[in-house]
């Protein structure tokens, strides 16, 4: 499990992080969706093409040459963005009210459960919030 709730803390732990807080020092609690950028991939793919049309037009190579070595690079490029299918990477992030954010990168696998662990706190929370306001006005 990524959360326990006590009776007045709530406690985080994924993988050999752990911290905890009460329940009154979380400002925001939410789960974070991030699309997975492929940079260095993409400026190599440029610097082949860039590298297989300078070959082209202001060299005497003949074209088998550079063709092949540019259609292998290609491939290899091609390989490496596509050998997973993940697409996003996901966050919990956690703001105190101190204004200390904790931001934990979780797994694919992991995220529903973590997602639903979230919902747990937020009703709770909500249920917490709701009996300090009715106690109040009873008061």
């Amino acid at each position: 499990m990524f959360i326990s709730l006590t009776h007045d803390q709530v406690q985080f732990y994924y993988g050999s992080l752990r911290w905890q807080y009460n329940f009154n020092e979380i400002e925001e609690l939410l789960l974070l969706k991030k699309k997975k950028t492929y940079f260095l991939v993409n400026c190599t793919f440029i610097a082949v093409t860039a590298l297989a049309y300078y070959c082209m037009l202001f060299t005497n190579l003949m074209d088998l040459y550079y063709v092949i070595p540019t259609l292998l690079c290609y491939a290899i490029l091609i390989i490496l963005r596509l050998h997973t299918n993940i697409e996003f990477e996901y966050y919990v992030v956690v703001k105190d009210i101190y204004q200390k954010e904790i931001k934990v990168k979780i797994d694919v696998q992991d995220r529903p459960l973590i997602g639903k662990q979230i919902d747990q706190y937020l009703n709770h929370e909500y249920y917490r919030i709701l009996h300090q306001t009715k106690n109040k006005v009873l008061k």
